[in-house]
């Protein structure tokens, strides 16, 4: 049976003991969100147990909705935010509440995946958004393999090159590219 949640629904309580000591990706993410409209609904994939980027964009006053393939980060994240909606369902095979949003946001998420998988999931992401919303993600800029430091699996980055014409192929422009306080780097990109 394949582990939808990359190995995180093993290590599920380590990576909310090292999450909830984190703020890395805070401070981009809130950035990002400054140009959507406020209160919102803001789609996090992979947003694990929703600590800190679910919980510090509720708390600027946006409506988030989860997706995580974790159970055990799912429950977590449904005792934390009683009030927000999260599914337990793999990214690459959600609906995404069969709805489209105004900003979608996947943190350390995309380079756990396949690479055709990675390519799909920008295309799907496209179209849940609306025209003019933004989607906002992490990935390395250079391409290549490395292991994930918790599960020990391989993470793997197309690069800056294949994700910006993948991206272009699926009608998202990038705007800008951040640079987080731990040294990851994003694409924030907006559907024309």
């Amino acid at each position: 049976m394949d582990d939808h949640s990359n190995g995180y629904e093993a290590l599920a309580s380590e990576f909310m003991r090292r999450r909830d000591q984190s703020r890395i990706g805070v401070a981009t993410v809130r950035e990002w969100a400054r140009s959507l409209p406020p209160g919102t609904s803001i789609l996090d994939l992979g947003c694990g147990h929703g600590v800190p980027i679910s919980q510090a964009l509720m708390e600027d006053g946006f409506a988030v909705d989860g997706v995580d393939a974790s159970p055990s980060l799912v429950d977590e994240f449904r005792r934390r935010f009683p009030r927000a909606q999260v599914v337990c369902e793999a990214v690459q095979h959600s609906r995404f509440y069969n709805r489209t949003f105004d900003g979608i946001v996947a943190v350390g998420l995309l380079f756990l995946l396949p690479a055709d998988v990675q390519r799909e999931l920008i295309r799907r992401v496209a179209g849940a958004l609306n025209p003019g919303g933004t989607f906002l993600f992490s990935g390395p800029t250079q391409s290549g393999t490395w292991t994930d430091v918790l599960t020990g699996d391989e993470s793997l980055s197309l690069g800056s090159e294949e994700y910006r014409a993948t991206l272009a192929e699926a009608g998202l422009t990038v705007v800008g590219e951040p640079v987080d306080e731990g040294d990851n780097h994003y694409y924030d990109t907006c559907r024309q």
